[in-house]
């Protein structure tokens, strides 16, 4: 999983800022979708979000 693309690691990390009630911009939606199939993300009423392992992801690519 740590093969993302730039794309859908920024889509990863804007849903992060999401989650932390920061407004972001409009996710791409192929980048949504691939990081859904991923488990990364997943679909609501309210949009795209991130999941658990996403978020567990960004914290293990930050930490080097």
């Amino acid at each position: 999983m740590d093969d993302l693309t730039d794309r859908q690691l920024e889509a990863l990390q804007d849903l992060s800022r999401k989650r932390a009630g920061e407004p972001v911009p409009f996710v791409n939606i192929a980048d949504a979708r691939a990081l859904t199939e991923l488990g990364l993300a997943e679909r609501s009423r309210e949009g795209w979000n991130i999941t658990a392992a996403g978020a567990a992801l960004l914290a293990r690519l930050a930490a080097g």
